[in-house]
């Protein structure tokens, strides 16, 4: 099942915020760059895994802050920032007709967060991707879109906390 077939839209980190975070990071650093010599760190600009040889950064990345202020939210103490690993330079994002939700391996635990227009957690949710793991997303982002609160969701690793893609809600 390709991205764009999908129930919802697994979002990469914004191509504008990309180009300041391969300058200086949220958190005020510059973009220190390596190549990846074995492959495999989760980027966030096309989410997908890194090559071996492919170079990347791990910046501190802010992604509420970012929408809030787009949408005019204040998140208030819900303002974090956390590492993400990037392509160095620009990739051209996702690439068409990627498979699945990014990232999803059966067994492994994810954390759903969920928030509301102000840029406030609204809840949340464990998830242990299932075998299906496409069924697993699906369900468990129809229950946070049951919510007519919830706006955005934010897809992040249980071992480091790292967001791995944002979803927000459908416009249909």
């Amino acid at each position: 099942m390709t991205i764009t077939e999908l129930r919802y839209r697994p979002g990469p980190i914004d191509p504008a915020a990309l180009a300041r975070l391969r300058t200086t990071d949220d958190a005020g650093r510059p973009c220190a760059g390596h190549l990846d010599p074995e492959g495999g760190a989760p980027l966030r600009c096309c989410l997908r895994r890194s090559r071996a040889g492919e170079s990347i950064a791990l910046v501190a990345y802010a992604p509420l802050r970012r929408w809030a202020a787009a949408h005019g939210a204040s998140p208030g103490a819900y303002d974090e920032q956390g590492p993400v690993f990037i392509h160095t330079e620009d990739c051209g994002g996702p690439a068409a007709g990627a498979d699945g939700y990014p990232f999803a391996r059966p067994g492994v635990l994810r954390t759903l967060r969920r928030y509301d227009a102000g840029g406030r957690i609204v809840g949340g949710r464990l998830l242990e991707v299932p075998e299906d793991d496409t069924r697993g997303f699906d369900e468990a982002l129809d229950e946070a879109f049951a919510d007519p609160a919830v706006v955005q969701v934010h897809v992040r690793a249980v071992e480091y906390g790292c967001l791995l893609f944002t979803v927000d809600r459908p416009t249909t």
